[in-house]
């Protein structure tokens, strides 16, 4: 098995992480350069986890260290150029944070770049390595749950923060089948005035009908099903479930699961092994590393978060919201992407501002 280099762009919360994650597999990667505009602050992860080649511009670092794989953890203003320095540099192996891009155009060049240049790319939706949608995962694919028929994913969040998450684990969870088409629904301007870096539309439904013959429902925003009522932390609640001809399962964010299965014989097999604090930092971000390495090692062996399937779920949701603006089916793939515009500006302009539901655990919040 080969070692490959890694250079990382971007050192704060999520930036540690992913650092984190590389140093975990020290047998598959060596960390050799970190950049962070924030000198102070790369100084402090310098001497946190012991890498001594530091640099505040990414052009320069990728010239002068030319690794493997590239890294970057920043805010999605700056994702395409930073995907053109990956192309630039010939990088091997890409990662960056979610949204993939601010548009459906910006994740189309994104896509295109790492095909044109053979950049293996993923995407950090991380939660499949959660053992609660693990659990999910296996019991579909085992046949426990019988022929999978349809899934549901829910958030409390939007479309570009855990939106895009579990659109993507659906998508997983149904072996990567292609959406035919999409019917969705969106409302509230809130959350698309709120935060400029990942705006969304209050509640987005989509709707949509696998190449498998497998029907899918996304829900992301404070008008989903809330399954943690008490909770302040509501970026935790999100559930993806599978229904199949002999049984269904669902698991949670913060690892909470359950079963009926054909094995269960009708009775509910429950758990929760640990929680979001204790597996997000010591299972998800090594076990997406390792798997990077793999796909690098064989082409064979694509990255459950690769680009392919990460624009799709973006498209999906671009999709789902166009249905709503336009009032009709939208199929899939979408012919021109390039052609689509700025949907966010297009939701704000159009959308109504409404609040959650009278007596929702999140009305009148963000």
């Amino acid at each position: 098995m080969k070692k490959y280099t890694v250079a990382q762009v971007g050192v704060g919360g999520r930036g540690g992480v992913h650092i984190d994650g590389w140093l975990k597999n020290p047998d598959r990667f060596e960390l050799v350069a970190l950049c962070d505009l924030d000198e102070d602050r790369l100084r402090t992860r310098s001497e946190q986890f012991g890498v001594s080649t530091t640099y505040i511009d990414a052009d320069e670092m990728l010239a002068e260290v030319q690794p493997d794989v590239f890294c970057f953890s920043t805010g999605p203003s700056v994702r395409l150029p930073l995907v053109e320095l990956a192309a630039k540099h010939k990088v091997k192996g890409l990662v960056f944070e979610k949204p993939m891009a601010r548009s459906l155009e910006e994740a189309y060049k994104i896509t295109e770049l790492c095909r044109r240049n053979n950049i293996k790319a993923a995407v950090s939706h991380q939660q499949k390595y959660l053992t609660s949608l693990q659990r999910v995962k296996h019991l579909a694919d085992s046949g426990e749950l019988g022929e999978v028929t349809f899934i549901h994913s829910t958030t409390q969040w939007g479309f570009s923060q855990i939106g895009t998450h579990f659109t993507d684990y659906a998508l997983w969870a149904n072996n990567g089948s292609r959406a035919k088409w999409v019917v969705g629904n969106c409302h509230g301007t809130q959350l698309l005035t709120q935060d400029p870096s990942h705006p969304a539309p209050d509640y987005v439904l989509a709707n949509f009908e696998c190449e498998n013959g497998v029907r899918i429902l996304v829900e992301s925003g404070k008008a989903a099903p809330c399954h943690m009522p008490d909770t302040e932390a509501t970026y935790l609640d999100s559930r993806l479930t599978v229904y199949g001809t002999h049984g269904y399962a669902w698991g949670d964010t913060d690892t909470g699961r359950a079963a009926v299965t054909q094995s269960s014989k009708r009775q509910m097999l429950s758990g929760k092994p640990a929680s979001w604090a204790e597996e997000e930092p010591t299972r998800l971000q090594p076990m997406f590393a390792r798997d990077l390495a793999d796909w690098l090692d064989d082409d064979s062996k694509a990255h459950p978060c690769n680009i392919e399937i990460t624009y799709h779920g973006y498209e999906i949701l671009t999709g789902a919201c166009l249905s709503c603006l336009d009032r009709t089916r939208i199929d899939l793939p979408i012919a021109d992407p390039l052609a689509v515009g700025d949907l966010f500006e297009r939701l704000r302009d159009e959308l109504t501002a409404v609040p959650p539901p009278p007596g929702h655990p999140n009305h009148g919040t963000a």
